[in-house]
């Protein structure tokens, strides 16, 4: 049993046998958002919204509320539950960069990991102000979609008959209504259809199809380059969508009679009419029928319950004055005998000739064209016959994207090994031994985490009160223990905090490290650390004596919301710095969130050191916060030498020298999923999709020229020929303009 809580919205679960308040339990520690609660099959679906972004939670089976996982920098605005069929939860999910689309994805068994099926489908608004997805799920046919995608400033028509793995567009009628052949070349060319259905339940919407006539879907439509209001016709398909008929030349209304075996067409008009057609060879011809002597301003038209009804009724007026009309019409007299089972044939679905589908051959039995007989009961499909899997037949896992090549590969922000495993009674896993944390949160609750081998996703506690907590931490595992110290001070909510401060700075030099706050707060407490020094300002300079990496952390809190910010600074006695920007194609995919940024200088600098052969202690690049986005990149000296052999600035001098020489002869290949250009002045480097060959800059110096030891991966200092040098100080020249 659920109970919802009116005012507050809070999600209950008890027991109807004892519901009382001490068996009551809440899933969820604060509120739900108004109307999001969803009960589907074996799925209920719950939105939490929290710091301006909502989080959505799915229980399977009745089983314990678990966050649903999208990819990593989707970050929705909003989401529609389209399906949960066979055991899948098919969602259109609208991301924050998307205003009139919607992304598709297809789930896992439980509604939990989230693989993309269709990116930007169009989406409109109804009459209430209702969200409209133009996505079809095909009548009687499992897996089968139709949906509008935007390609651009066009919107064309595509159909999967396999949950989304495949998509292609829609064949075009060989010939017209007339006969004429139609020249319409794929993929320049397709129909297109309209995908709304009918809100009012006695009009017929822009395509119809039906569980017990599983191959016949009629449309309105057009043939072209794109989905378009003018010149629509009429559609029907007898094969599951793999060809098409035209059939009307304007919009009409098709009515399902006898499980398919009779189509009723109604032509859309504001003028009255008298007349109807019907087709019993699925559409491939039609008659002319009367159904009441004088002409109807139609309002709508039912069949009788039962999809092996010939009864259907039409309702409207004479006249704008007169009253309400309704017209019954039996075709029950068109038929003079019951079908026998001479008078069907099988029918095997297929994708373009391809049987197996989902797994399986699926045959179904269908009135031969030629015969006019009544159907009655829906048989369904005479046989099911599964098939051996193959390719086809698997999605890309959570964090994988398929490629063009067909092979699923990580995603750039996915790390395949960072993901915990979850484990229900009855299951396994090969997993490390872990360690043992204990948490005291210093309100009087402490926990205790045995055998954990990941916190990806931190440990979290919910203060019920403000003020100042003692949080301590005690992590031991085979090696040892160590314990760590920390104050909270919860007070009103803050949605984030950002240390701003340099990446490197020199030995010596002062450096500011300032929290910015959003939304900003009127002389919230802070709490900056930097040992030894603590201070309780926002704001804080000083310098360092040493080299080395040094971590900064600061607290602020506000209401009952406490947020942190830890940065790392690296310090040097010299190092050279560069400013990279990229073409504003990248600003489309930049959510401007500290995640994104790190991953996105992680992927810059693992081809930064493939392109140049430099080793990656000797690299170090930022993204930087703000668009347009930039990043800075920072060339760092070797640490290797030590005592009389330490030579700073002459090492960093032949790390630049090689970095640049090798940066000028080498393109960036593969890198952060997205083709984008780093423009530096004089230079091209180019990060591209897999499957792009590397560009290469012509450079006066040949590599053979560069002798001596290479700073590469295996450590170690570079000698730079005299006579290479003089070449690349030329490139070093236009490397350094752009700082």
């Amino acid at each position: 049993k659920i109970i919802m809580v009116p005012s507050d919205l809070k999600y209950i679960t008890c027991r109807m046998q004892n519901c009382t308040e001490a068996t009551r339990s809440k899933p969820f520690p604060g509120y739900i958002d108004p109307d999001s609660l969803i009960v589907q099959d074996d799925y209920v679906f719950v939105q939490l919204t929290s710091g301006g972004r909502p989080h959505y939670y799915v229980s399977y089976r009745r089983s314990v509320f678990a966050q649903m996982k999208l990819p990593k920098y989707s970050l929705p605005k909003d989401m529609h539950v389209i399906s949960t069929d066979e055991n899948q939860v098919f969602a259109a999910v609208q991301e924050w960069n998307q205003n009139d689309t919607y992304n598709l994805y297809i789930s896992d068994t439980r509604g939990v990991y989230f693989t993309l099926a269709l990116e930007n489908i169009k989406s409109s608004r109804g009459l209430e102000g209702n969200v409209m997805i133009d996505l079809y799920e095909v009548a009687g046919i499992k897996g089968m979609f139709l949906a509008n995608k935007k390609i651009d400033s066009q919107v064309k028509t595509f159909i999967t008959y396999n949950k989304g793995r495949d998509w292609r567009l829609l064949q075009a009628p060989d010939t017209d209504l007339r006969g004429n052949p139609v020249h319409c070349l794929l993929p320049y060319c397709s129909l297109h259809l309209h995908l709304k259905v009918s809100e009012n339940p006695y009009t017929s919407g822009n395509i119809a199809s039906r569980d017990t006539a599983p191959s016949i879907i009629v449309a309105s439509g057009n043939i072209g380059t794109e989905l378009s209001d003018n010149d629509i016709s009429m559609f029907v398909s007898s094969d599951a969508g793999n060809t098409w008929r035209q059939i009307f030349e304007e919009e009409h209304s098709v009515l399902y009679l006898d499980q398919g075996g009779v189509l009723v067409a109604m032509k859309h008009t504001s003028l009255p009419i008298r007349h109807l057609w019907l087709s019993f060879d699925e559409g491939r011809s039609w008659s002319k029928y009367s159904f009441t002597s004088t002409p109807l301003f139609v309002d709508g038209v039912l069949g009788e319950p039962g999809e092996e009804t010939l009864i259907m009724t039409v309702f409207g007026h004479f006249s704008h004055r007169s009253e309400w009309q309704l017209v019954k019409v039996d075709y029950k007299s068109i038929f003079d005998r019951r079908c026998a089972e001479e008078d069907y044939r099988p029918w095997q679905l297929h994708s373009q000739g391809e049987a197996c589908i989902m797994g399986a051959k699926r045959i179904y039995r269908k009135r031969k064209s030629e015969k006019k007989c009544m159907q009655g009961k829906y048989a369904g499909a005479m046989a099911s016959e599964p098939c051996v899997c193959t390719e086809a037949d698997f999605d890309c896992d959570y964090g994988y994207e398929r490629h063009t090549n067909g092979q699923c590969l990580p995603a750039f922000w996915y790390n395949p090994s960072s993901l915990s495993k979850d484990c229900s009674f009855g299951q396994s896993y090969l997993n490390s031994t872990g360690m043992i944390i204990q948490v005291d949160f210093g309100d009087g609750i402490a926990v205790s985490y045995a055998n954990l081998s990941s916190t990806e996703d931190g440990i979290k506690h919910v203060y019920q009160n403000v003020g100042i907590f003692r949080v301590t931490v005690q992590v031991e595992n085979s090696l040892g223990l160590d314990s760590a110290v920390l104050y909270l001070h919860v007070t009103c909510p803050l949605e984030h905090v950002h240390l701003s401060l340099p990446f490197v700075t020199t030995k010596n030099k002062e450096v500011n490290a300032t929290a910015v706050l959003w939304p900003s707060q009127p002389n919230p407490p802070f709490l900056m650390c930097l040992q030894p020094l603590v201070t309780l300002e926002g704001s804080i300079t000083f310098t360092f004596s040493v080299e080395g990496m040094n971590t900064i952390t600061v607290q602020v809190s506000a209401g009952n919301t406490i947020l942190q910010d830890t940065k790392t600074i690296a310090v040097y006695e010299r190092f050279q710095s560069l400013r990279l920007s990229f073409s504003p194609n990248l600003d489309e995919y930049n959510p401007d969130i500290p995640e994104w940024r790190r991953d996105v200088s992680r992927v810059i600098k693992r081809a930064l050191v493939e392109a140049t052969s430099i080793s990656s202690k000797h690299i170090l690049v930022a993204v930087l916060p703000g668009l347009p986005t930039s990043a800075e990149l920072f060339v760092l000296p070797c640490q290797e030498a030590t005592g009389e052999n330490k030579r700073p600035a002459e090492d960093l001098d032949q790390v630049w020298f090689l970095f640049c020489a090798e940066v000028c002869m080498l393109a960036v290949g593969r890198a952060a999923g997205k083709r984008f250009p780093m423009k530096i002045p004089g230079i091209n480097v180019y990060a591209q999709m897999q499957n792009e060959k590397d560009q290469e800059m012509v450079s006066p110096v040949s590599q053979r020229e560069i002798k001596g030891k290479i700073c590469g991966h295996d450590s170690g200092c570079a000698q730079i020929h005299s006579r290479s040098a003089k070449y690349l100080c030329k490139c070093l020249a236009y490397m350094r303009t752009s700082h």
